[in-house]
């Protein structure tokens, strides 16, 4: 204390200590629910102010901002929108999987949750399932606290019969933890519950034979598998995952029901936004035919009968929210006053153990009750047994109470009954009724001590109302439970329509598409200066493949290249290839198609069109090409099996040996295909001019300048040798090679 008697504390301790007393306030007294009831402390207090209000299932309904004000001046000091808002979660049907109030006007649509009307335009009064909350409220069944300004009591917990916390689960967000409790059938969870009051010794694995999965408002399919949802009932966290349903109907897709909490006009307008960026060119029209008869009806209309279906729907599920994730954290404040994350088992257990205490509460009370009047019939027995005597020292005395306990060892409470008691009951008839109900409440005595005595026949009792409950207030399971295959986004080239195109490259480097393969690319209008270098045929949602001087590989999509009828673009406009680099090869194909890649220096591998593709705009480095030596054009190969290459080098060297010895790879320098004595290539050495790859059956054919010479099937075979090899010399005249060519 310093000289004022001011308490001063170190900045740290005091802005710690008052984080911590938020956090606590928030974790226990706003955002995560009790294991007890199942409910947060702003949902339990506009539950109690309506039953305090008489807005019973059975009453008319009131104004929800009566409800509301009452909420706010006696229980809850919060705002008054927050306050509505987790009253109207209570009542939407789509959103609360047993609603708690019975709402009367705009509470919202699945659509669009937050379009409900103001408190002063909504009615509203508890549904019959609140009975399952309040129904023992007043028998000595929970602690009673002081409200905010200590005026009135309030009910700590609401004395639940049913385990509301899995029922309706609850979702929030706290400091430095959440909760993410899903909905469960009634039916399942109070299976559950008997199975543990039967057995207790029940695992895990055997309540998940009664509590299948969660069971949304929707009738969304959940498609989790089961292993995966057991093992999140075990750690207390996991997620689920939901499925719209569909069917099909004269050719259309009609979606009838979709995942928990996901608006049909979103849904739309994520397909229209595919559709319009033109991702989706399988669908011709797009409707929402929803009404009162079908809440949940979107048609899907297909752009011809040819479409896949189900590779359309897969691909819906799998970009837009047809398909939703959801994730499951089962943290709650336990019955000792603490927050942690629960299984499956351990809440259930905690919950018939705080039911268990509640029922015993419950007896207790009534017990006390039944004995209590047992004590006051007693006493008026005795007066109507002396009631003369009785009479008289009530009339002759000032004091008659005293008299009266000394003359018939009465208690206080006692006396005061008899005292108390009116002219009219004085009648022969009260004697008979006072006995009646001392033998009928003297029955209850040894039936309710006999249940407190009893664990047993307590567990039995549990288990009735259990049982009694869920046939009244228990319904089916609504979110059906289906094994599907995982949903797969169509990449952009499925999307696509399939045309013939043919993709021209130039030499300086412009490339352009043309439609159809019977163009002649050589006859194209090209740049002043520039030149036919190369083009490849394939399809329009295809991926062009382009290869540069250095071993880079490129690509990018057909159907994203300008048309033919101009001149094109700049390939370097598209990607950022090496200063020196230039563009040599155009490749297209299937993605699963094999080429030979390789260099001048005599070495080369096999490789697959898809191992070509990159995103990147640097490309990718395919062929590693030596010091000194030029990449050569790729070459498609048909039968990796059966096929042969050919090498001829600058100095008329030719050798031919089986692909099947190169190896395949995704990137490299490959391996020796004809020996060259350089080690390494400088201006005027002996180099590869050209590799070919002849099909089994096919012949070669050797262009030198203007002359060329075709090698026949059976003259190959003097050709054929090992890898690595020297080759042997083609005939005079034709050793000066300028390219190979095969023929069948």
């Amino acid at each position: 204390m310093n000289y004022d008697g001011i308490e001063t504390l170190p900045l740290q301790d005091y802005t710690e200590k008052a984080y911590l007393d938020y956090s606590m306030y928030v974790i226990l007294d706003r955002a995560l629910p009790h294991i007890g009831d199942g409910l947060k402390p702003v949902q339990r207090r506009i539950i109690y102010a309506m039953s305090e209000l008489g807005l019973s299932a059975a009453s008319k309904h009131k104004k929800s901002a009566r409800t509301v004000g009452d909420v706010l001046g006696k229980f809850h000091p919060h705002g008054d929108t927050a306050c509505y808002e987790a009253m109207v979660l209570m009542a939407q049907p789509f959103s609360y999987r047993y609603p708690l109030v019975d709402g009367q006007g705009n509470w919202g649509s699945q659509d669009d949750p937050k379009s409900f009307a103001a408190m002063r335009y909504t009615e509203s009064r508890l549904t019959p399932y609140a009975k399952v909350l309040l129904q023992e409220l007043g028998q000595g069944t929970v602690d009673w606290v002081p409200n905010f300004d200590g005026t009135l009591q309030e009910p700590s917990l609401l004395p639940a019969r049913l385990p509301n916390i899995l029922l309706n689960g609850g979702m929030g967000i706290a400091v430095g933890m959440a909760t993410d409790i899903p909905p469960h059938n009634m039916r399942e969870v109070v299976k559950a519950c008997i199975a543990l009051l039967q057995k207790p010794s029940t695992d895990l694995q055997e309540l998940c034979e009664y509590v299948l999965a969660p069971d949304y408002p929707t009738e969304a399919e959940i498609i989790t598998p089961r292993k995966d949802i057991q093992a999140m009932y075990e750690k207390g966290l996991g997620s689920i995952k939901m499925r719209a349903r569909w069917e099909r109907e004269n050719g259309d897709v009609i979606i009838t029901a979709l995942p928990y909490q996901v608006s049909g006009s979103k849904i739309m307008d994520q397909i229209a936004d595919q559709m319009r960026s033109k991702k989706l060119p399988m669908v011709d029209d797009l409707r929402d035919e929803s009404d009162h008869e079908y809440p949940t009806r979107l048609v899907i209309t297909p752009r011809s009968n040819r479409v896949d279906i189900d590779m359309l729907m897969s691909h819906l599920f799998a970009s837009t929210d047809l398909e939703k994730n959801y994730r499951i954290n089962l943290n709650m404040i336990g019955t000792d006053g603490r927050p942690a994350v629960k299984n499956l088992k351990s809440i259930l257990v905690e919950w018939l153990e705080f039911r268990r205490q509640t029922v015993i509460r419950r007896l207790e009370w009534r017990l006390d009750k039944v004995r209590k009047r047992l004590h006051i019939l007693d006493a008026l027995l005795i007066a109507f047994l002396n009631i003369d005597e009785v009479i008289e020292i009530i009339r002759n005395n000032d004091e008659p109470k005293p008299i009266l306990m000394e003359r018939f060892l009465l208690s206080d409470a006692q006396a005061e009954a008899i005292l108390d008691l009116k002219l009219r009951h004085l009648a022969r008839l009260e004697e008979m009724k006072i006995r009646a109900e001392q033998k009928e409440l003297e029955e209850e005595r040894d039936k309710l001590e006999a249940l407190l005595n009893s664990p047993r026949r307590l567990t039995t009792l549990i288990r009735k109302e259990l049982e009694e409950d869920a046939e009244k207030y228990g319904d089916d399971r609504r979110s059906p439970l289906v094994e599907r295959e995982v949903a797969q986004a169509l990449d952009e080239t499925a999307l696509l329509p399939s045309e013939p195109v043919t993709v021209v490259l130039s030499k300086m480097g412009w490339i352009r598409v043309a439609k159809g393969h019977e163009i002649d690319a050589t006859s194209l209008n090209y740049k002043q200066g520039d030149k036919y270098l190369a083009s490849a045929r394939g399809r329009s949602n295809q991926q062009v493949v382009l290869l540069d001087s250095t071993g880079r590989t490129y690509s990018l999509l057909a159907h994203s290249l300008p048309s033919a009828r101009g001149q094109g673009e700049p390939v370097t406009g598209r990607f950022s290839s090496p200063a020196n680099a230039t563009f040599m090869s155009v490749i297209m194909g299937k993605n699963e198609s094999s080429y030979l890649m390789s260099s001048s220096y005599g070495y080369g591998f096999v490789c697959k069109l898809s191992d070509m593709q990159t995103r990147t705009k640097a490309g990718k480095v395919t062929l590693t090409v030596p010091k000194g030596a030029t990449v050569l054009d790729p070459f498609l190969i048909d039968d990796v099996e059966t096929s042969w290459v050919a090498a001829v080098t600058s100095s008329g060297y030719l050798l031919i040996v089986p692909i099947t010895e190169l190896p395949q790879l995704v990137k490299g320098k490959g391996n020796k295909i004809i020996n060259i004595p350089a080690k390494t290539l400088k201006a005027g050495d002996e180099s590869v001019v050209s590799i070919a790859v002849i099909p089994e059956g096919g012949q070669l054919i050797v262009h030198a300048g203007k002359k060329h010479k075709t090698i026949q099937k059976d003259e190959l075979d003097e050709y054929k040798g090992e890898r690595g090899r020297r080759g042997k010399l083609l005939p005079q005249g034709y050793r000066n090679v300028t390219r190979l060519a095969v023929s069948d």
